[in-house]
C-alpha cells in the first residue's frame, strides 16, 4: 500500500467534522485581501507565445523580490500576488500597489508586461508549469473537453477575500454573506467582464473566463446546494466531489474517474486518504466563492491598467463589511434569486447573462446601479482613501450607469456598436 508520510488516515466523521470546523471562522468582520492573477506578454508583439525561457528568467527574478504579497504563479505562466490579510481597504489597495510596482519594474527590464484580461485575448493555452499537480489537472480537465486547459493557461482574475462574518443572524452574520456573495457574485461578474476575445475575435460572452467555468465539471465549479447553513452544504459539496488526483511520493499520481473523496474515504483504495489529502482536495475545488475560514469570492475578470483592480476589491468590501451598505445591498439583490431558479451559480439563468452579456442585460443593470451608488455612499464610511473613491466614481461614470462593462471597449473596434452580442 503506498502512504503520504507524515500524515495520517481521516474518517469519513472526522472529515465532516474537520470541514464544519475550518470553512468558516466567524467573528466581527476586519480583515480583507485580495489577490490578483495577470497575464504575462510581450508588449511588443502580444500575439506571440513568450518563450518557456524568458518565463523561466521572469520566475526566478520575481521571486528574488522583498514582497508583502506571496507570489506564485498559474500554469500558464500567470503572475499571482496574495495580499497578507489587512485591517482596512486602505492599507490592503497600498500594499498590493507596492508590490505591483516592484513586479512591473522588473519585468520592464525583461521586455515584458502585465495584461488584466480575464482570458487570454491573443493566444492559445500553453501550459508552462510540469509538476504533478498540474499535469493530472490538464488530464483530468482534458477527458470533459477543452474549457479546463484554457482556464488553467489563458485566464486571469481579480479575487476578492472578506471574513465570514459574524456567527448570529444579520446584515453581517455568515448565512447573509454567504448567501449575498452568490448573488451579488452575478452583478461583479456583469460589471467587471473583461474578457469577451479569443485569439482576437469576439466569443459572444462578454466574461469568457466565466463562461468556461460553467463549461467545466459542475461538482467542482459550480456553487454548492443552496440551503440554511453554509457549514453543512459545503461540507456535503466536498466530500461529494470527484477526486481529481491521488498523490504518491514515490511514484506518478493517479487520476480517477468518477471517484468522489467519500468513496475513496469508504473503500480506502488504493489507499485511505489523509488530513493532507483533504486539505489538497479542497484546493482542487473552483467554485466561485470559495470558504476557506474567509470568503473568497472568485467571479471577477482580471482588469486593464495599472489600477483598475481596486475598483472591484473596492466595492466588494464596501458592500460586505459596511453593515448600512450590506443591508441596503442585499435588499438590492435579493430579487435576483427568482431569475436564478434552483440551479447554483455559475449554471444558472442569472449567471449566464452576467457572463454573456454585462451589464446590457437590464435586471443586472439596474442592480448595478444600485450597488455601485451604496458602495460609493459606504467608502467614505470604511475610511477609504479618496483616491480609492474617485475610482470606484470614474468606473461607475464611464460603465455601470451607461449599461457597460470593460469587456464592451474591447468589443467596439470589432464590432463598431455597444450593446447585446
Amino acid at each position: 500500500m503506498t502512504t503520504v508520510p507524515d500524515d495520517k488516515a481521516i474518517s469519513e466523521a472526522e472529515m465532516e467534522a474537520r470541514l464544519h470546523g475550518i470553512c468558516f471562522k466567524t467573528g466581527p468582520p476586519r480583515r480583507i485581501g485580495v489577490e490578483l492573477e495577470w497575464l504575462m506578454y510581450d508588449p511588443h508583439d502580444p500575439a506571440r507565445p513568450v518563450e518557456a525561457a524568458r518565463l523561466e528568467a521572469a520566475v526566478s527574478a520575481l521571486r528574488g523580490l522583498p514582497l508583502r504579497s506571496a507570489i506564485t504563479f498559474e500554469p500558464g505562466g500567470q503572475v499571482e500576488l496574495s495580499s497578507l490579510p489587512a485591517d482596512s481597504l486602505t492599507a490592503c489597495v497600498e500594499s498590493a500597489a507596492a508590490d505591483l510596482v516592484l513586479v512591473r519594474s522588473v519585468l520592464t527590464d525583461l521586455g515584458l508586461g502585465l495584461a488584466g484580461h480575464g482570458h487570454d485575448p491573443w493566444r492559445q493555452p500553453r501550459r508552462f508549469l510540469t509538476t504533478p499537480r498540474y499535469e493530472c489537472m490538464e488530464t483530468y480537465f482534458d477527458r470533459r473537453g477543452p474549457a479546463g486547459r484554457s482556464m488553467m493557461c489563458n485566464t486571469a482574475s481579480v479575487q476578492v477575500c472578506v471574513d465570514a462574518g459574524h456567527e448570529e443572524p444579520g446584515p453581517l452574520g455568515m448565512a447573509r454573506r454567504w448567501r449575498l456573495a452568490h448573488l451579488l457574485g452575478a452583478v461583479l461578474t456583469a460589471a467587471f467582464a473583461n474578457s469577451p476575445l479569443r485569439q482576437g475575435r469576439p466569443t459572444g460572452y462578454r466574461s469568457t473566463r466565466q463562461a468556461l467555468w460553467t463549461a467545466m465539471e459542475p461538482g467542482r465549479t459550480h456553487a454548492p446546494a443552496d440551503g440554511p447553513d453554509p457549514r453543512t452544504a459545503w461540507a456535503h459539496y466536498v466530500l461529494d466531489a470527484p477526486v481529481m488526483a491521488i498523490r504518491d511520493e514515490r511514484a506518478p499520481w493517479t487520476v480517477p474517474s468518477g471517484v468522489t473523496f467519500r468513496q475513496w474515504a469508504r473503500t480506502a483504495l488504493p489507499r485511505p486518504p489523509t488530513h493532507d489529502d483533504l486539505d489538497f482536495h479542497i484546493s482542487t475545488l473552483f467554485p466561485p466563492v470559495r470558504p476557506r475560514g474567509h470568503l473568497e469570492l472568485r467571479m471577477i475578470d482580471a482588469q486593464s491598467g495599472a489600477d483598475g483592480w481596486v475598483v472591484p476589491l473596492a466595492v466588494t468590501v464596501a458592500l460586505f463589511d459596511d453593515p448600512e451598505a450590506a443591508e441596503t445591498v442585499y435588499r438590492v439583490v435579493k430579487p435576483l434569486a427568482e431569475t436564478a431558479g434552483a440551479r447554483p451559480a455559475p449554471g444558472n439563468p442569472l449567471w449566464r447573462a452576467a457572463a454573456r452579456h454585462g451589464l446590457a442585460d437590464p435586471e443586472l443593470r439596474t442592480a448595478a446601479v444600485s450597488c455601485f451608488t451604496t458602495a460609493l455612499d459606504a467608502l467614505p464610511r470604511i475610511g477609504a482613501a479618496p483616491a480609492i473613491t474617485a475610482a470606484v466614481a470614474a468606473f461607475t461614470d464611464r460603465y455601470v450607469l451607461r449599461g457597460r462593462c470593460p469587456a464592451d471597449d474591447l468589443l467596439a473596434p470589432l464590432t463598431g456598436k455597444e450593446g447585446r452580442s
